[in-house]
């Protein structure tokens, strides 16, 4: 049998693999959002019978088992891409390849946890981070695809990259902070799973310092990338970046004002994958800068 090249395959791969990522928190928000969390209330199994709900099919069965079941999708997509990382004989992508597929088990582990757990809000909480962070080394593999070699050393200002670095840590704190009001807010993913008790006005404040934080830095970071004269690619990064956070920034303050519609949850846990995803290339595009 042919041998099966699928190194000119890697740049759709690595797009994929980031696009998959954002998909599954996508999906898990929807699972949380209509209450699904429990829909199958046991794991590796969805009931005591089996694997499928097929004995007990409801609206929540089936949005819960249609989560674990895009699972494979991601496993086909990272099993592809570390094949045509293999081929490509650089030893960076095959790690990160490699990385990339070991936390799929990781996170349905960890996912299975939140469920025998009764979706208790910390291992949930620790369950968003880490398909952030998947998404974050997913684009650190896409630009590593583009490049004929490893990252090169940072090109640019101590300065500068320590101000992207703030940023990056920023961005950070605020995507935890924001699992920690999810985790004491109305949004538990079925009525009977516990909250985490804290005071969410207090919490909604420290979020909001956050994002006014994160902000400042980017909008500093724009202006001494502007002053330094850096790549356009870094300066594009960084004004993207903003975008996104007000954009981001936008919802999050319409749905705390309208007692948090599912809607606008959805979009802000699409905002906040999108957010990992922006601030990681604006950290390795001004390293370059």
């Amino acid at each position: 049998m042919e041998r099966v090249d699928l190194t000119r395959r890697l740049p759709q791969l690595a797009w994929a693999s980031v696009v998959a990522n954002v998909v599954i928190v996508v999906s898990g928000g929807a699972v949380r959002l209509t209450g699904s969390g429990l829909g199958c209330p046991t794991w590796p199994r969805c009931t005591d019978e089996g694997f499928t709900p097929h004995n007990s099919l409801s609206m929540h069965s089936a949005i819960e088992f249609g989560n674990r079941m895009l699972t494979f999708v991601l496993v086909a997509i990272a099993v592809a891409t570390f094949v045509a990382a293999y081929q490509s004989g650089r030893r960076e992508l095959k790690r990160l390849a490699l990385v990339l597929a070991l936390g799929i088990p990781a996170q349905a582990i960890i996912g299975g946890i939140s469920v025998l757990t009764d979706l208790n809000p910390w291992v949930v909480s620790f369950h968003l981070l880490c398909s952030m962070a998947m998404i974050g080394l997913a684009v650190v593999f896409l630009r590593l695809v583009g490049r004929d070699g490893p990252l090169a050393p940072a090109t640019a200002g101590k300065p500068v990259t320590a101000l992207a670095w703030s940023m990056f840590a920023a961005g950070w704190a605020l995507l935890y902070v924001g699992t920690v009001v999810t985790g004491a807010g109305p949004h538990a993913g079925d009525e009977k799973a516990p909250r985490n008790g804290l005071d969410t006005l207090q919490l909604s404040q420290l979020h909001a310092d956050l994002v006014f934080l994160f902000v400042g830095l980017t909008i500093g970071l724009i202006f001494v990338l502007s002053a330094t004269g850096a790549s356009q690619e870094a300066r594009e990064a960084a004004r993207m970046l903003l975008v996104v956070e007000l954009a981001q920034g936008a919802i999050g303050f319409i749905q705390y004002f309208t007692d948090l519609p599912v809607v606008l949850v959805g979009l802000h846990m699409l905002g906040a994958a999108v957010v990992s995803a922006t601030m990681t290339w604006t950290v390795l595009a001004t390293r370059e800068a």
